[in-house]
């Protein structure tokens, strides 16, 4: 039986400005409008924003956590995931997405950037790192100019790799 589940990947800082939990949670309403599944690593900041505004469209929310309690995933998580393995988890989260939208963050976020890159998972970003080596810039992370168009990228270039 073939999993025809769409898993989009939000990843992002857990300690956010207003302005960047509002983008993540457009990001988390399109997905959920799209009728994708959105995974995370559970916790606050962009991570919650993205799972609220999945829930308020009546989505499907995962958050792989770090630690070894359901309580420490925010309100918004459906299913969440006890991984006992810390920032390693990271991994988990990348692994289990078809595409990845990072939205600002910070050292973690950009170790996920690098575990999809690595991996050949799709990374769109929005409002998120850049990358450059040996002085030029590295354009594998792909901008978005607002949520919709993240989550379109995402959308498009998953089905791109079902083909």
């Amino acid at each position: 039986m073939k999993n025809d589940f769409v898993l989009i990947g939000v990843i992002g800082g857990n300690d956010v400005s207003p302005q960047v939990a509002e983008l993540a949670e457009e990001v988390g309403r399109e997905i959920a409008r799209r009728g994708a599944i959105l995974v995370c690593g559970g916790m606050g900041g962009v991570m919650e924003a993205a799972c609220r505004g999945a829930c308020d469209e009546g989505g499907m929310t995962i958050g792989i956590l770090p630690g070894e309690s359901r309580n420490d995933a925010n309100p918004y998580v459906r299913i969440p995931i006890l991984t006992g393995i810390g920032y390693a988890r990271n991994i988990a989260v990348v692994k289990s997405s078809r595409a990845i939208i990072a939205v600002d963050g910070a050292y973690g976020t950009l170790t996920e950037i690098g575990y999809a890159l690595q991996g050949g998972t799709p990374v769109i970003g929005l409002d998120t790192w850049s990358l450059a080596i040996k002085g030029k810039t590295d354009k594998n992370i792909i901008n978005a100019k607002n949520p919709k168009d993240a989550v379109d990228k995402a959308i498009s270039l998953i089905k791109k790799s079902s083909l």
